[in-house]
């Protein structure tokens, strides 16, 4: 058994105190990337919605998220999120959530984001809080395009356990090889991820979640004083 700590965090309203997905599409709207900017920003709130309400599928966020990346150049893509980071990310960055994942590197705990939200928006956000890995919904990427659908198996729900699990045995590593696994969610929706590790941390939970760690025992972190445009 490994004598270092795994460390797992999901990253919507959970490093972050907005939806990183929702804000990249609404950057892209209001800054006239994304055709019709009205339209883009009700298919926007409408996704959020549903899956505030669990209704949400991987594939349905898919059509029309990785539709956005489908729809420019990977160059053009590139620059936007530069745009992205310096005006949205960067700035809610807070000084809590960078602590505490500075607490864990300095540990030596083995650190990963997992996160439903794909890797094209979420990869420079997980640099930027200093986390080696990163287990996102990939999109898929064929002769120098995006597609816009989904590569492999979405990291999303059940999806996460399968997806850290594959991850760890590339590295011929289990969550048994670990004293203490730690997974930081704000949702609901990450109950089985929240389940198989030995510390679930309901981390700036929705109602849901706050009552589902009430009920369990789990420990309740909130990092944000307040938040606005929560994910339940």
């Amino acid at each position: 058994m490994s004598t270092r700590r795994l460390a797992l965090f999901d990253l919507d309203h959970t490093l972050l105190p907005l939806d990183s997905d929702y804000q990249w599409a609404d950057f892209l709207a209001r800054t006239g990337r994304a055709g019709d900017p009205d339209q883009a920003r009700r298919r926007n709130d409408d996704l959020m919605e549903r899956y505030n309400r669990g209704e949400l599928t991987a594939e349905q966020a898919a059509e029309f998220m990785l539709g956005l990346l489908a729809a420019h150049s990977p160059v053009e893509l590139a620059a936007w999120h530069e745009e992205f980071m310096a005006e949205v990310i960067r700035p809610s960055m807070q000084a809590r959530a960078l602590d505490l994942v500075a607490g864990h590197l300095a540990a030596g705990d083995l650190c990963a984001v997992v996160t439903a939200t794909n890797s094209f928006v979420t990869a420079p956000i997980a640099r930027a809080f200093g986390i080696p890995h990163l287990i996102a919904t990939d999109a898929e990427y064929r002769n120098g395009r995006y597609t816009g659908r989904i590569e492999g198996t979405p990291s999303f729900k059940a999806g996460k356990v399968l997806r850290v699990k594959q991850w760890l045995a590339a590295q011929q590593l289990s969550l048994n090889d670990f004293p203490e696994s730690f997974f930081y969610s704000d949702s609901t929706n990450d109950i089985p991820l929240l389940e198989v590790v030995t510390r679930p941390i309901a981390t700036n939970p929705s109602p849901g979640l706050r009552q589902t760690a009430l009920q369990r025992g789990w420990q309740v972190l909130d990092l944000f004083a307040s938040l606005e445009d929560h994910k339940s």
